[in-house]
């Protein structure tokens, strides 16, 4: 019997879908056998989720990837040739946690065979230290890839919202005609409404000048390198050369574990920075913070953005004194549990509760997200926290 998708009948359809689904044990209940691509996949699925590594019942399925460069190599190629992109991004990943496959990405063509992604990149971040000289010169061109996908997504976006913000902040009392804001000046000129002209006299004009050239803002971003933190550096690398490539921010790039590494001077390749960050270790929040806190020259015009999940092996009590003494002295301070599509990892909720009771309330931020809260805080207004819910 075929499994092949019967045109013009959902009901077996459904039956075929269920079957890919439940893998063929005995007891799935749908009496159906697969043949052809469909016993393909369904090969392919059983070797990352079969049962404890071993085959299903049922002929058609085995299960299990073993220790065989070649073997991973012919299913990597098999995944992509069955599945969309963003399901063989899961299945790769899943591989990697399941299976114990980190290793095999020391091999030159398993990196060549991979879809790669940010979490790819995470991973291979991690093992880097340990790369081959042969795998090193493929690890960067993955990761060069993976970026330079990243910036053409986000960068047009942050500039274009980031140097909006910038303007708005530059505020002036006599603004050309085509920097006025003219809801702020129509808000401002209600009580000279002239009924008889159905018109309002504007006799105060409000606006906004241009951002000069010379730097205007500066922003610190300051970010945790643990190994959870993963997505949230490869985001927080890319942003900081989006950042630094704009004229009117004085951005500085800050990782750290139990030391503080200031990669600045990298800036202008995100993939050097990227390979300049150790994934894992320990944390010291205060310690970075208090790094950041030495390099601020103007504190009314600088934004520090702490990307961590906030789990200090520091002193607590001098990391938030930190942030109270910066917050003082104008510095507008924001807490980030993560920078990524997924949401908020775990995090040490006691400490978000306390950055937050100083004004500085800890959330998740995706990606997308991000250039609207930078703006907001250079603007100096409430931040767009999304719901938790």
């Amino acid at each position: 019997m075929t499994t092949e998708p019967v045109q013009g009948d959902p009901a077996q359809e459904r039956l075929r879908r269920w079957r890919l689904v439940l893998g063929g044990d005995l007891a799935d209940g749908t009496g159906r056998a697969l043949t052809g691509r469909d016993a393909a996949m369904d090969g392919a699925l059983a070797a990352l989720y079969g049962k404890e590594g071993r085959p299903r019942a049922g002929r058609d399925r085995s299960a299990g990837l073993g220790a065989s460069a070649p073997a991973v190599a012919r299913w990597l190629g098999d995944i992509r040739s069955y599945f969309p992109s963003s399901v063989v991004q899961v299945m790769q990943r899943d591989a990697i946690d399941r299976l114990g496959l980190a290793t095999l990405l020391l091999e030159p063509e398993m990196l060549e065979a991979v879809e790669a992604d940010v979490h790819l990149v995470g991973t291979l971040l991690s093992l880097h230290k340990a790369m081959p000289e042969t795998t090193k010169e493929t690890a960067r061109t993955v990761v060069r890839k993976v970026v330079a996908d990243l910036e053409e997504r986000l960068a047009t976006r942050t500039r274009a919202t980031l140097t909006g913000a910038l303007d708005r902040s530059a505020r002036v009392t006599r603004p050309r005609h085509h920097d006025i804001d003219w809801n702020r000046t129509i808000a401002a000129n209600l009580k000279h409404y002239l009924p008889e002209y159905r018109t309002i006299l504007p006799e105060r004009l409000i606006g906004h000048g241009r951002a000069s050239r010379s730097v205007r803002k500066e922003v610190v971003l300051c970010v945790d390198q643990s190994g959870s933190m993963a997505a949230s550096v490869v985001y927080a690398s890319v942003f900081g050369a989006v950042l630094a490539s704009m004229r009117s921010i004085d951005t500085r790039l800050v990782v750290f574990d139990t030391a503080v590494v200031d990669l600045t001077d990298q800036l202008d390749d995100p993939v050097d920075v990227l390979f300049g960050t150790q994934l894992g270790g320990g944390t010291d929040i205060n310690r970075a913070l208090a790094y950041c806190q030495s390099r601020i020259t103007r504190p009314t015009e600088t934004v520090v953005v702490l990307i961590s999940d906030l789990y200090e092996g520091g002193i607590r009590d001098e990391m938030l004194k930190r942030v109270a003494a910066m917050q003082a002295a104008g510095v507008r301070f924001v807490t980030l549990l993560a920078l990524s599509d997924e949401g908020a990892p775990a995090y040490d909720r006691e400490h978000a509760a306390a950055l937050a009771a100083l004004g500085a309330p800890a959330f998740a931020c995706t990606p997308d997200l991000f250039p609207e809260v930078m703006a907001a805080a250079i603007e100096k207004r409430p931040l767009p926290i999304p719901d938790a819910g």
